[in-house]
């Protein structure tokens, strides 16, 4: 199914599960589409366009039923279930990543953590032991984990990217500068603040 989607609607599902996670964390039963774009900025058309790929999710008139819409896109997105992640990179990003509070209730765990710094090797970080990285094909095997998060420096990246592809690793979340060379079955996905502030500077008129 996924692959006769654009990969364009499967990147809005998640942005509406979050808004709407949000809603009924706050006791809303019911929405709408208008309602939904309105806190998104997405037309409401083209969120009913999106859900409609996947099913009659709502009724003219009557809206959306917030639970149930919730339950549907996890099912889609596969979040229904607990998703393991290895992290390679422990430096100050990998630091932050592991601190921030928001996987678990999402669908995903953090699992196994590694790094090439022999001091930091052995050690405990917020409770997950480090682990060299000259050891990560053998424990994402033991482990069956398919996604990875790479927040190590753009020199090491490529050969961190090839590691994780050759243990199995379908799913890469990179924070490294720079593009990765993968084979057409793995998917990467790129944070970069530095690329999405130069695309907001080419809209944001400057004064100077």
């Amino acid at each position: 199914m996924g692959s006769e989607i654009p990969d364009i609607i499967i990147s809005r599902l998640p942005i509406y599960l979050r808004a709407l996670s949000r809603m009924l964390a706050a006791g809303q039963t019911v929405t709408s589409s208008q309602e939904l774009g309105k806190r998104l900025g997405i037309s409401s058309a083209q969120i009913r366009k999106d859900l409609s790929h996947f099913g009659e999710f709502g009724k003219q008139g009557t809206g959306y039923q917030i639970k149930y819409l919730v339950g549907q896109l996890r099912r889609i997105l596969k979040v229904e279930q607990e998703w393991p992640v290895a992290l390679v990179g422990v430096g100050d990003l990998g630091h932050a990543i592991l601190h921030y509070g928001g996987f678990q209730d999402r669908g995903f765990r953090i699992a196994l953590i590694f790094d090439s710094d022999p001091a930091k090797i052995g050690t405990v970080l917020n409770g997950y032991e480090i682990y060299a990285v000259a050891r990560l094909g053998e424990l994402i095997q033991t482990q069956a984990i398919v996604l990875a998060m790479v927040a190590v420096p753009a020199e090491a990246a490529q050969a961190v990217t090839d590691e994780l592809v050759s243990a199995g690793v379908k799913g890469i979340l990179n924070y490294a500068p720079l593009n990765l060379t993968v084979p057409d079955d793995v998917r990467v996905q790129y944070i970069d603040p530095v690329v999405h502030l130069q695309r907001m500077t080419y809209y944001v008129t400057s004064e100077t």
